[in-house]
């Protein structure tokens, strides 16, 4: 673990834009800039201070949220690669760059849609207890999401918080 568990050598040793997921926690394989000085054309790490953060933080608040909103029996296979693919077409809608390939937490309507993909997986997929539209599920988890965040900055401004640190937003 650690960097430099993934070589410098490797990375230029790679095809002409080649991608890197260098995922541990807390410390990556290699540091994302490493790798892109030696010629990774897209790096995406498990960590929040770097861009591309790819980890279960951009799923499992849809997936839960989705799950939550139709009282799901379970969380099915189905449903967490619906959650996946919802990721991947929020990225796709609203552009892409070698930087830029993965919403962030700061994103709040991408739990939103989430939530209303693996809902109507949920649906599809006969574990949903309650029926429930796309936009219906969408519109309440965008609302509680929001609601939640008012509270967290209301409470850092009114300083009964402390503002979490870079790498946890």
């Amino acid at each position: 673990p650690g960097p430099d568990t993934v070589k410098r050598e490797w990375i230029r040793s790679m095809a002409p834009k080649s991608i890197v997921f260098c995922c541990a926690n807390p410390v990556p394989e290699i540091w994302p800039y490493a790798a892109k000085e030696e010629g990774a054309f897209i790096v995406a790490t498990g960590k929040g201070d770097f861009p591309n953060q790819v980890n279960n933080s951009v799923c499992f608040p849809g997936i839960l949220k989705g799950a939550l909103a139709v009282r799901a029996r379970k969380i099915t296979d189905g449903m967490a690669i619906r959650c996946a693919h919802s990721l991947a077409d929020f990225a796709k809608a609203r552009g892409i760059s070698p930087d830029n390939i993965v919403a962030n937490m700061e994103e709040t309507d991408v739990f939103a849609v989430e939530a209303a993909d693996v809902a109507m997986q949920a649906i599809a997929e006969g574990v949903a207890r309650i029926e429930a539209t796309w936009q219906e599920v969408h519109d309440k988890a965008l609302a509680d999401i929001n609601a939640s965040r008012k509270i967290v900055k209301d409470l850092m401004a009114g300083s009964h918080i402390k503002e979490p640190p870079k790498a946890m937003l």
